[in-house]
């Protein structure tokens, strides 16, 4: 550059000089523009250097003056670096959405065992039955209000049975979407226990757009509701229901009480005036009908005045004294009784038998009761009567229960008259007076038990004798088995 510069100025200065004005020599002149490009040349080469350093040198020493136009490699470095960047984001938000999608599983999760656990110790039985008739859900205390085991992924008919009462209410609540509230029904589990549940049953509906019936207002599809399964809840009250029973028998044995006390009175009255004056006929008549029907007379007087003072025992309340029963020798002398009392009768103990709070009196004579029915029906259909007194001890609703079962051979009991045997009054002997296994139930209640009858696996009758083994003021709980009564 600085060459071209110097052969400029020496053409320049080599060139005419044309003529000029004067007081202006040429020589000075042509020094003058000489000078002139050549400074020219050289500030323009000066610009050209530095431009090409500038654009040359990197980037971290041109300073923030320096402003080069981006050829294509920086373009493409530019774009690779913002793709960088826009990957570094992307990663960093899909590991925030990993850890949120961590957050809500863990909640879920945390979410679905406490409904577990919920669902698994609630007092109330669940049943959870789909659209097809098969348990999806259930809890451990469903299975034992049923006394089945298991329960899910089974069909509700097949386990309940196709006839029962609480099949045919959750039938109906799949078919018609029908609502059940405190419904109460009789279950019988498969080894023969009857209970006593209190139902709630309800359908589940889930919403299907009907694309036939549009809607008034906008035209569009009206949502409709399908059945897609039945939700059952169930207590089991045979306990409760236990209870009450016990509760109306004491009510009706108090109220009845208060009412024959004056009747039986006048009875009495009566029936020793009429013996008194057939004592009077049987002594002064001779020989003859007239004898032979005031004897007839003194009998009939003789057992109304039984029956009466039957009644009269029956009626009033049980004064209780309370002490330590030795089952044990208790049942063994009831059993040494009967064969005195009936010496062709076999009786047999076994089992095991505790000690109780109670009265020994009032116990051995329900025992006797019971044992003496037995043989007597045994006797009566001409079997050599055999009688069996057996015990064991029970835990029931967390308390020890003492179990006296009393079986006979006889003809057993009647499937019609298991409800009214311990009716007063409610015989089937020719000449029994009906309040026998009354009073046996009487004294069962008022030391806190219960009794139940059946008909035995051989044939003849049962009699299920529950005791407490310790006394409670109120007794809230009793055994499920002994619901009948």
């Amino acid at each position: 550059m600085l060459t071209l510069a110097m052969l400029t100025f020496a053409k320049l200065t080599a060139a005419p000089v044309p003529a000029h004005p004067p007081g202006f020599s040429s020589v000075s002149i042509g020094y003058a523009v000489g000078l002139t490009v050549v400074l020219m040349v050289a500030v323009a080469g000066i610009a050209i250097l530095l431009r090409k350093y500038l654009r040359d040198e990197p980037r971290e020493q041109r300073g923030e003056w320096a402003n080069p136009a981006p050829d294509s490699a920086n373009a493409s470095a530019f774009m690779a670096a913002s793709m960088q960047g826009v990957i570094e984001k992307l990663r960093a938000q899909e590991k925030e959405l990993a850890r949120l999608h961590v957050i809500a599983q863990e909640r879920a999760q945390e979410s679905e065992r406490l409904t577990e656990e919920v669902t698994r110790n609630m007092p109330t039985g669940l049943l959870l039955v789909n659209a097809t008739g098969a348990i999806s859900s259930t809890n451990p205390a469903a299975e034992e209000a049923l006394g089945i085991r298991p329960l899910r992924y089974r069909s509700y008919k097949e386990i309940l049975g196709a006839e029962s009462d609480l099949t045919r209410m959750l039938t109906a609540c799949l078919k018609d979407g029908q609502t059940f509230h405190r419904g109460e029904v009789e279950h019988v589990t498969p080894l023969g226990e009857a209970r006593h549940l209190g139902l709630t049953i309800s359908p589940i509906f889930r919403p299907v757009r009907n694309t036939m019936r549009p809607n008034a207002e906008d035209g569009a599809a009206a949502p409709d509701k399908k059945v897609s399964g039945a939700l059952c809840l169930m207590s089991d009250l045979t306990e409760l229901t236990a209870l009450q029973k016990q509760i109306r028998w004491k009510e009706n044995l108090a109220a009845l009480g208060e009412m024959s006390a004056g009747i039986a009175h006048e009875f009495k009255n009566a029936l020793a005036t009429v013996s008194g004056y057939a004592q009077m006929i049987r002594a002064e008549a001779p020989q003859g009908d007239i004898r032979e029907s005031a004897e007839k007379i003194l009998d009939q007087t003789r057992a109304l005045t039984h029956v009466v003072t039957e009644f009269l025992r029956f009626a009033k309340p049980l004064e209780i004294c309370y002490e330590t029963v030795p089952m044990q020798s208790l049942v063994e002398r009831v059993a040494q009784e009967l064969n005195e009392a009936i010496p062709q009768c076999s009786v047999t103990c076994a089992g095991s038998f505790d000690e109780l709070p109670g009265d020994e009196a009032l116990l051995r004579q329900a025992l006797l009761n019971l044992a003496r029915n037995g043989a007597e029906a045994a006797r009566d259909i001409g079997k050599g009567p055999r009688v069996t007194i057996s015990g064991s001890i029970e835990d029931l609703g967390g308390h020890k229960w003492q179990r006296i079962c009393v079986s006979d051979n006889g003809p057993g009991i009647p499937q019609s008259d298991l409800p009214k045997i311990f009716l007063p009054f409610y015989t089937t002997k020719s000449e029994g007076t009906g309040l026998g296994l009354a009073v046996v139930q009487k004294i069962a209640l008022q030391h806190g038990g219960t009794i139940e009858a059946r008909t035995g696996a051989s044939g003849g009758a049962e009699f299920l004798l529950w005791l407490p083994l310790r006394q409670e003021l109120s007794p809230s709980l009793f055994p499920s088995a002994a619901a009948r009564i």
